[in-house]
């Protein structure tokens, strides 16, 4: 089995946000799929189901981005899952927005959700996928974090989460190394367009 988790915030306050993106790649996933995402366990709303041939648990942690970790650990002890077969979805300031990076290990950079993942299991070896936020923001990094996006970054983010849900089903379906090949290219985004002008 593998445990697919996206990073976010529950409640409707926090629900279209960027910190968000990994509750809503999950969603895509999931919705493709055929799985409910609807079950409380591990701390999180959950779904078994499966992608590209494998047995997935879709996990949501339910206590906040900061406390992400706990979760995660509780279903990884609970199905004695290896940890190369966990992988975490998630927004990253670090990379433009609407761009998406595949990676099968690496640190939590400033990102709190995944210094709680990397600090409750004890170690980064384990894939990711980085939805990029970043760019020229103009308040501070909460507030940009927990905001909603303006019409023209709306429709790069639904490209990105996208790319983001197809990065994993290629992950599940064919290893980390050709994921990565497939998906690590920057795309044309309508907000650089805008920005050359």
């Amino acid at each position: 089995m593998y445990i697919i988790a996206g990073l976010g915030n529950p409640g409707r306050r926090y629900e279209n946000t960027r910190h968000n993106l990994g509750f809503i790649t999950v969603d895509l996933l999931a919705k493709g799929n055929g799985i409910k995402v609807n079950k409380i366990k591990h701390k999180a709303l959950v779904g078994e189901g499966t992608v590209s041939g494998r047995n997935v648990l879709l996990l949501k942690p339910q206590t906040y981005m900061n406390l992400s970790g706990e979760s995660i650990r509780e279903a990884l002890d609970y199905y004695k899952i290896d940890i190369e077969n966990l992988l975490v979805v998630y927004d990253d300031i670090d990379i433009p927005a609407g761009q998406i990076r595949v990676r099968r290990k690496g640190s939590a950079g400033t990102h709190n959700g995944m210094r709680s993942v990397i600090y409750q299991i004890q170690t980064d070896l384990f894939p990711r996928v980085r939805i990029g936020i970043g760019g020229s923001r103009k308040t501070g990094l909460i507030h940009f974090v927990t905001g909603g996006f303006g019409k023209e970054e709306k429709a790069v983010m639904e490209g990105a989460v996208t790319r983001a849900a197809a990065a994993i089903e290629a992950y599940l379906e064919k290893g980390i190394e050709k994921a990565m090949a497939e998906f690590n290219v920057k795309p044309k985004s309508a907000m650089e367009d805008k920005e050359s002008e």
